[in-house]
């Protein structure tokens, strides 16, 4: 029969039997009066086994019984092998080949945005995964304002939450927002372009960014490096966030050597394929088959693949998710209610003493009244300064219509003055016009 133990205040414990017996390895009691202010907390060692260390347990339990929900954004120009590396992150084939448009084919004048869903399960574990992809991005002539559309998607979607949890019935909440952005970087070797720098300082605030170089099998070991230092250093001058791996307390050894190893790949210089190529030892590996040789996929000699589903799936998906609900929802909800005007009231939870609170509110609709009699003054005074402006419009208007007809009337007292003259020196008003004879036309007789 297994005996169990209960764990006392006063810091003794229970036998099997109910019999109290002093827990020699209790700290005593703390004396009252003690300055150190963690005095008040009293530490207990377990005589027997009680069972709250099976909470992680529990927690496993809950989660694999509800499932996991993961969305993942793909953003790079067309041509970069977007889809093929989703399709290889999640050993999935979540993007059917894409079919090719012939030359007439008219192209989209914007960037577009698609969402594709697929459940998926591994060793009983469920994931719903959404992928957004964003086809038209840095294709166009002029790629101004291209992040814009992608910018309005990912807020979109904190507005949804924020709907959801502003609802009176909140049981069933759909976490849409996008909890990390794969950013594919065309592997030119030199350094970031504009449309890249502009896309990442718009969107490090809203999503966990994760900056790949795409197709880094057309580079060398040496261009790798250099390429990766020259992207790391744009980052840093342009003061770009971009997802790293975090770390706790108390943590061993072995994750932080993972940790400072997943850290150094970023960017992650990664090919994908999900096509099985045979190698000389007769094994049939992921990888794209080139005259000179294979590239494999899940070879970290090769790419960092390995690094980016290790961080993305493997051990960060987690962490992925509670740094945007943390850190990035939190920071676009507090700016978005302070915009609405939502103000935090500090005075929740403190004593309030009514009379300081009259007092308080006195001030604040004095306050608010002063402010109102200064727009409407504002308000009356513009109405004044419109109305002086249409009159003196006016004036001007009549001033110069006095004008014009003072001109007309001059104009025609000289006309009659000057018919005067000539009636009184006998000149005719009008000149003399010659007589003109007619002649009567007859008709011939014969």
């Amino acid at each position: 029969m297994t005996d169990s133990y209960v764990s006392s205040v006063n810091g003794d414990s229970l036998t099997a039997n109910g019999t109290n017996k002093m827990n020699s390895s209790s700290p005593s009691l703390p004396q009252q009066g003690s300055d150190d202010p963690t005095s008040s907390i009293i530490r207990k060692t377990l005589m027997g086994y009680v069972g709250f260390a099976s909470l992680p347990n529990q927690v496993r339990t809950k989660s694999v019984r509800k499932g996991f929900q993961f969305t993942a954004m793909v953003v790079g120009e067309s041509g970069l092998g977007k889809s093929t590396l989703i399709n290889t992150l999640f050993n999935t084939q979540l993007y059917p080949p894409k079919e090719q448009l012939p030359p007439s084919a008219e192209r989209p004048q914007t960037v577009a945005i698609e969402s594709i869903s697929a459940d998926i399960e591994e060793n009983g574990v469920r994931l719903k995964l959404t992928v957004v992809d964003t086809p038209g991005f840095g294709d166009f002539v002029n790629n101004d304002g291209s992040w814009k559309p992608i910018v309005e998607n990912i807020e979109s979607r904190f507005d949804s939450y924020l709907e959801q949890e502003n609802r009176v019935n909140r049981q069933k909440i759909i976490d849409n927002r996008v909890h990390a952005c794969l950013y594919f970087i065309q592997p030119t070797g030199h350094s970031l372009k504009q449309i890249d720098i502009e896309f990442m300082r718009q969107l490090h605030t809203r999503v966990n960014l994760i900056p790949v170089i795409a197709k880094a099998d057309t580079l060398t070991d040496d261009e790798v490096v250099e390429f990766k230092a020259r992207i790391l250093a744009d980052i840093a001058h342009h003061q770009i966030q971009i997802f790293q791996a975090p770390t706790y307390e108390n943590e061993d050894e072995e994750s932080l050597a993972e940790a400072e190893e997943i850290a150094s790949k970023i960017p992650f210089a990664v090919v994908g394929s999900n096509q099985l190529v045979k190698i000389p030892d007769g094994r049939d590996v992921r990888g794209r088959a080139y005259p000179w040789g294979v590239v494999e996929v899940d070879n970290e000699d090769h790419c960092d693949f390995v690094k980016l589903r290790q961080m993305l799936v493997r051990t960060y998906m987690e962490e992925l998710r509670e740094y945007t609900n943390d850190v990035l929802y939190e920071n676009w909800r507090t700016d978005k209610l302070l915009s609405m005007g939502v103000v935090q009231d500090q005075s929740v939870f403190k004593e309030i003493n009514p009379a300081s609170r009259m007092q308080e509110e006195r001030v604040m609709h004095e306050a608010k009244l002063a402010k109102m009699e200064a727009e409407m003054k504002m308000v009356f005074q513009q109405k004044v300064q419109e109305k002086e402006a249409k009159l003196k419009q006016s004036e001007e208007e009549l001033y110069a219509r006095h004008r014009e007809m003072k001109d007309a009337l001059e104009k025609q007292r000289l006309d009659l003055e000057d018919k005067k003259r000539r009636i009184e020196s006998g000149r005719p008003l009008t000149p003399d016009r010659p007589n003109q004879t007619k002649k009567k036309g007859g008709f011939l007789r014969s």
